[in-house]
């Protein structure tokens, strides 16, 4: 089982960028806050532009930096996307499970998000502020059956109290080391036999020409 730890003193192994998306005011800076500073804020006000957070752990004894991207929702936004999702590995798609507007555009941020991003990005669909239950809009069963349709990871989360913040990061970062693994130890055999083994560099991050193994089937963490 994988090991995780924060460790900012050794030499980082990987880096990985992460974005998250997903409509205004969906908790997408506060998720952000609690997993790289356990911190929230009530009086949380929109995010303007694009700003980043970073985090340092360990998985399976490599040191991993994780680089995580948060947008403003807004419509007037939209022109960062290109930057924003160029060499990202993986994403957080957050909508509000009280604001059932916001888990129907999840499709159009899907959409938009494999029409910039490579196509092997690791995707946690998150449905978020499960600490407002009582006002729940979004049935975690609709949930899970399109994060089931389109081979996503899935959680529900409360960056309020912090319930599933950290698996649900977690999950994503370590499955992008998985499929970075499998690529070196592909591009290692390769250079041993004379092939092209420049598909990793340092900590430049290639993930790409090969489908990641299906997520949708027991993917599924609601507690």
């Amino acid at each position: 089982m994988s090991k995780f730890q924060s460790n900012f003193n050794q030499k980082i192994d990987y880096v990985f960028k992460v974005v998250l998306i997903g409509d205004s005011a969906v908790g997408k800076s506060q998720l952000l806050a609690r997993f790289s500073r356990n911190e929230f804020s009530i009086e949380s006000k929109a995010t303007i532009g694009v700003e980043f957070q970073t985090r340092t752990l360990e998985i399976d004894h490599k040191t991993i930096k994780a680089q995580i991207w948060d947008t403003a929702g807004q419509e007037r936004y939209r022109a960062v996307t290109s930057a924003y999702y160029r060499g990202a590995v993986g994403a957080m798609l957050v909508y509000d499970i009280t604001k059932r507007q916001s888990f129907d555009h999840v499709a159009r941020w899907l959409e938009e998000l494999r029409g910039h991003a490579d196509k092997n990005i690791v995707i946690m669909l998150i449905g978020n502020k499960t600490d407002l239950g009582t006002l729940r809009a979004v049935p975690t069963e609709d949930a899970k059956e399109f994060a089931q349709r389109e081979n996503l990871f899935f959680m529900e989360t409360s960056a309020l109290d912090s319930n599933n913040v950290e698996p649900s990061f977690l999950t994503v970062l370590t499955e992008i080391y998985r499929i970075v693994s499998k690529k070196n130890l592909v591009a290692n055999e390769e250079g041993e036999s004379g092939g092209d083994s420049s598909l990793l560099q340092g900590t430049k991050i290639v993930v790409a020409g090969e489908e990641t193994e299906s997520k949708g089937k027991g993917c599924c963490g609601t507690s």
